[in-house]
């Protein structure tokens, strides 16, 4: 069976290819931006994705889009937007963007299958778009894991607050049937 790939999907034109760039989001040492994604889809989508140190990865113009590690070479198309400006700040969110309308159903949806061998987070999509496998469309946006089983359960106070604010019902489905929460 042929594989699906990233652009099966998206149909970037061979104009827009060259003026694309993905941004590979992964833990930082410090903060999972999983469980920054679960608690609020923005904190990734603009601070995580669009953020400015040294290196920029992105130019006016350019297509950016945004990628979010899951597990196991798996990783979450978050959101695609056009970068509009550059802003002159460091350390800070360096552009303005907008979301590209025509990709929004796949925000949250698509994830992908790519084993990342490199160390550098920003990427040509040209470079990796034959890499990029789907392997799923999911029918509601990622909002966290199923619910894995009483014996599985271990969770930070910050990631049972996220299932509680966000009402993730079958989570809270099996909590209220345990007498002690």
């Amino acid at each position: 069976m042929d594989k699906i790939l990233i652009n099966d999907l998206l149909n970037i034109s061979d104009y827009d290819i060259d003026n694309t760039r993905l941004k590979l989001n992964v833990f930082n040492g410090n903060t999972d931006p999983l469980e920054e994604y679960k608690r609020n889809p923005d904190k990734i989508n603009i601070e995580w994705f669009l953020w400015h140190n040294q290196r920029r990865y992105f130019h006016t113009g350019q297509i950016a889009i945004c990628l979010l590690y899951l597990y196991d070479d798996k990783w979450l198309l978050t959101t695609i937007k056009r970068i509009t400006k550059e802003l002159d700040v460091v350390d800070d969110v360096g552009f303005e963007a907008e979301e590209i309308e025509e990709y929004r159903k796949y925000y949250g949806r698509l994830v992908l299958k790519y084993h990342n061998t490199k160390r550098g987070m920003g990427r040509t999509y040209e470079s990796m778009m034959d890499e990029l496998e789907v392997i799923e469309i999911l029918s509601t946006a990622y909002d966290g894991d199923n619910f894995p089983g009483y014996e599985n359960v271990r969770l930070s106070f910050t990631q049972l607050e996220t299932i509680i604010r966000k009402k993730r019902s079958g989570w809270l489905d099996a909590l209220r049937n345990q007498k002690a929460v």
